[in-house]
């Protein structure tokens, strides 16, 4: 039921900054104010999406979320949300999304506008949120911190063009501008005895060359920027940008012991800000067509490498890394939405495995499912359900993120049920833990919502976890499964290699951050924590009691180095130009990385040996 003008005239009263207003003003914007409906789930504001409207929460509330889903902030009636944005051209940062039935008051950008020319210090009544401030406690998300941290870690050399086309002093004018377009660059520094004497560009060839009429036969060193300013290939890029700013030049010749061996430009800087991840997010936002999307993704690797040697924690480079196939998953979605029109029934689209945990590397598929409302009926929406799922997944297909091998994907019927069916398959799963139940519950215990009515999963997870911790049976069926997957140490502290296609490398995967995952995943379960998160689940863990300080402590460092050895490895393959895998040989780190490596896999050894001991299982 649509609120009254009466109801929103009181909202208007009591709203931050609204009631600071005349009764005059408030009156006018009454008939400004559009109204709008949104269910609980519903996305209102996109991310990288722009801001059109003020919003004032009437009823309901919304959360705001960053791109790795983290909540900056709760609204509730009488709440504002998009002052900021409405008064810049930024696209979002953040997404906001109904978290129960809303009812929503829009005041257009010109009203908006409008009033602030009336009332200049209206705007300064909204705070500004960290989602607005640009800066995302700690989240490494935004674009502005991302691009901070690749110009503050990367040297100039990993961003120029390498190979600089030179010219001499003593060439013309017109032999320079024919090398210049048929090499295609923009610019040619001028270089006599092996040092860089001078540089002309396209826009010097504009302003002192065509538009002055010059003689195309005269010497270039008569035109060029002589002694320009150089930097040293080694430098930080972030010390080559100030360099650029300070001088308002686009082009940096880089040189190495003196002589030139690149040129670094405003496109390179560009190039390597692109890499951010929310600007790759915001792209992915913007487009139509599955190719452009998959070009973006594309840039994973890249930006991998720049995660792992700018010094982030596995933990945030995971969320980073996942973030993306999140915004992926949320465009797809939104795309199928538009081709096969409103969804019939509310839906909820959850991902399992390590987008659900957000730990997603540069090796990933695809493990998802669909939760439907309980008034689904296979014959009247089964084939919009069916379209829909083959359509997000071809697509996250075609973008990098290969099929699951097992067929643990929406576009299986079995993986695509209402709540009823899934409270069954839970309850199968829990009540007779045979080896296929442990394996299937393993993995349906990491599922996280990416978009849809959350309450169809939450309420679901709920039960399923109270009905899980009180089996004990099915605990201990679950611990040894997990229990299969163990550290790869073998006897006097040595490390147990591969054999076969893998020969003399550890699975930093299945032997190394799996152990963990499993491990956290028991521990959630015994103190009914909803994260699915490995970092997470051990905190909060450790919070309730079901391990101990030092234990908690221990396996948090143990998964945090073995997780970052993993990445390592992976930015090592990404840089020699191989494909990222999980398996690393010994000799690929240094005698002391093997031993804290040895270290980290005895902690998880011994966590395991204590588990086992509890609940009176064998460990392998």
């Amino acid at each position: 039921m649509e609120p009254t003008r009466d109801d929103i005239a009181a909202t208007l009263r009591d709203a931050k900054g609204f009631r600071e207003l005349s009764d005059t003003d408030r009156d006018e914007l009454l008939g400004k104010i559009e109204v709008e409906t949104q269910p609980d789930g519903a996305t209102i504001i996109e991310l990288g999406g722009k801001v059109d409207h003020l919003y004032i929460v009437q009823s309901g509330s919304l959360e705001v979320r960053s791109a790795t889903g983290k909540v900056f902030a709760r609204l509730s009636p009488g709440d504002v949300l998009g002052a900021r944005m409405l008064s810049s051209d930024d696209r979002t940062s953040y997404r906001a999304v109904a978290t129960e039935d809303a009812c929503l008051l829009k005041l257009p950008r010109d009203a908006y506008q409008s009033l602030l020319t009336r009332h200049p210090k209206f705007e300064s009544y909204f705070e500004r949120l960290g989602f607005e401030r640009g800066q995302v406690n700690g989240d490494s998300g935004h674009a502005g911190r991302d691009a901070a941290i690749d110009l503050m870690t990367t040297t100039a050399r990993d961003l120029m063009t390498a190979g600089a086309v030179t010219g001499a002093p003593d060439m013309s004018l017109l032999e320079g501008a024919r090398v210049m377009q048929q090499r295609r660059v923009s610019c040619l520094p001028i270089v006599e005895n092996e040092n860089v004497v001078g540089i002309i560009t396209d826009r010097d060839l504009r302003n002192r060359v065509v538009a002055e009429a010059a003689d195309l036969s005269q010497p270039i060193s008569g035109f060029m920027t002589k002694d320009p300013v150089t930097l040293d290939c080694d430098a930080l890029a972030f010390d080559a940008l100030v360099l650029m700013m300070k001088h308002s030049i686009a082009h940096l010749p880089l040189l190495s012991d003196g002589r030139i061996v690149g040129i670094l430009t405003h496109t390179n800087l560009i190039r390597a800000h692109s890499r951010s991840a929310v600007y790759m997010v915001g792209q992915i936002h913007q487009y139509e067509r599955i190719e452009d999307m998959a070009r973006v993704v594309g840039q994973i690797p890249e930006l991998l490498v720049t995660l792992v040697e700018s010094g982030g924690t596995a933990h945030k480079i995971g969320r980073i890394i996942t973030s993306i196939c999140d915004a992926l998953t949320h465009r797809l979605i939104a795309l199928a939405e538009q081709k096969f029109g409103k969804p019939p029934v509310p839906y909820v689209w959850a991902a399992c495995g390590s987008q659900g945990r957000q730990e997603q590397t540069g090796v990933s598929d695809q493990d998802n499912c669909i939760i439907l409302d309980d008034s689904y009926d296979e014959a009247a929406h089964g084939a919009y359900f069916t379209d829909l799922a083959k359509f997000i997944s071809d697509g996250l297909d075609e973008c990098g993120y290969f099929y699951c091998p097992g067929d643990m994907m929406a576009t299986n019927p079995e993986w695509r049920q209402p709540v009823k069916r899934w409270h069954s398959y839970f309850g199968d799963w829990i009540d007779h833990p045979g080896p296929k139940a442990q394996m299937l519950a393993s993995v349906m215990f990491d599922l996280r919502p990416i978009h849809g009515k959350t309450s169809l999963f939450t309420d679901l997870q709920k039960a399923t976890l109270e009905r899980a911790r009180k089996n004990s049976i099915f605990v201990a069926h679950l611990l040894s499964n997990a229990l299969t997957h163990t550290p790869p140490l073998g006897f006097f502290g040595m490390f147990s290699l591969e054999g076969g296609e893998h020969r003399g490398t550890m699975n930093l995967k299945q032997n190394g951050v799996v152990p963990v995952v499993d491990i956290a995943r028991v521990y959630a379960l015994e103190a009914a924590i909803t994260e699915v998160n490995t970092h997470r689940r051990l905190e909060e863990g450790r919070s309730a009691s079901v391990m101990s300080q030092s234990g908690a402590a221990d396996l948090l460092a143990a998964f945090e180095f073995i997780a970052m050895t993993r990445l390592r490895h992976q930015a090592r393959q990404i840089r020699a130009g191989k494909k990222p895998d999980n398996y690393m040989a010994p000799n690929e780190i240094s005698h002391l990385e093997r031993d804290q490596l040895k270290k980290a896999f005895q902690v998880v050894k011994t966590i395991q040996a204590a588990l086992s001991n509890a609940h009176q299982i064998s460990a392998r």
